[in-house]
This record gives structure tokens, sequence and C-alpha cells, in this order.
């Protein structure tokens, strides 16, 4: 088996909010030498501003093209690591690009974990509403489908050690038959 760091290729981590990809996706650049990206991240820096502020002024629509140009860029980068946005998928354009430069990984988390992750973080438009767990559910309903499309590794979140998390997806990773995106 090649060594950890000698994985080859790019890992793009998807899921909904709160279900760990920019925590699980720092340890992954970490224990992979590659460069880790986030896309919200990404984007806020290309605006000037918070994603919260995209999404007051310009609507979701606007964001969503914002993301999908700055997906389109990051994909090409090489030896990276990249945590998307929770909606990234909903654009079929995004889930190609994901699919044909790396390999997908689905970050799943209970509904509970998630609201536990998120009830303080006032950063994220989807979740202002006067009921974030009905909201999540809904979210989830939509989302999962379309994760399960593209993802080529699926690892549940829930209630695990950052760690012991990444030190497993690193097994499953040296174990699949190939890596695309090479």
């Amino acid at each position: 088996m090649p060594a950890m760091e000698k994985l080859a290729g790019n890992f793009f981590l998807v899921g909904l909010m709160g279900a760990g990809k920019t925590t699980v996706g720092r340890a992954l650049a970490r224990k992979t030498d590659k460069t880790f990206y986030d896309s919200d991240q990404e984007i806020e820096a290309r605006a000037g501003v918070k994603i919260s502020t995209i999404f007051e002024i310009e609507g979701e629509q606007r964001f969503r093209d914002r993301e999908s140009r700055a997906i389109a860029d990051l994909v090409k980068l090489d030896n990276i690591v990249l945590a998307t946005g929770g909606g990234a998928i909903l654009r079929q354009e995004n889930r190609l690009q994901l699919a044909r430069h790396g390999t997908v990984i689905y970050l799943r988390a209970s509904i509970d974990d998630i609201l536990l992750r998120t009830q303080h973080d006032k950063s994220r438009p989807l979740l202002q509403t006067a009921d974030p767990r009905a909201k999540l559910e809904a979210l989830f309903q939509e989302r999962d489908p379309l994760y399960r499309e593209i993802a080529d590794v699926v690892v549940d979140t829930s209630q695990q050690n950052v760690n012991i998390l990444v030190s497993r997806l690193l097994t499953q990773l040296q174990s699949r038959p190939h890596q695309h995106g090479i």
C-alpha cells in the first residue's frame, strides 16, 4: 500500500452545512500533504464580503453563479483538498466538475449533529429561519441523492473524533481500486 502522503489526485468534500467539510478537509490536507481550499472562503475573498451579505444583496441564484465560477477554477488545481458549500451540488455543472477532476467524498451527518454544530452560527443564511430542523430535513431530502450521485466515498461524521474519522477515511481511500482525477 502506498504511503498516506502519496495518495494521488484531488479530494473534494461534499455534504450539508455542519457535516464537517472544513474541519475534516483541513485535517485530510495535512495528512496527505495537499493544499486545503474552502469554496465559500474563496467566494468571500473574491467578493470582499461575507456569504450572508452576498445572499442578502444578490440572492441565492447570484451566489450560486459565483460558487460555480469558483469551483470551476479550484478543481483545475493539482494536489488539493476542497471543502465545497453544502449547496454546490445543486447545479449539474458543479457535480460534473467535481466528479471529473477528483475523488468526491460525501461527509454525512445526522440532522441532530448538524443542529448541534450550527446552532450558534449566524453566518449560515439558509438556517436563519424559525424552524432550522425542518429546513435541514428539507435540504437533506433534496440534496442527499445528489451527494450520493457523485460520491466515490461516503463517510458518516456523526459523533466522531476528527482524527479517527480522517484515519478511517484514509484507509478507505487507500483501498480504492483506482483514483480518477490524476
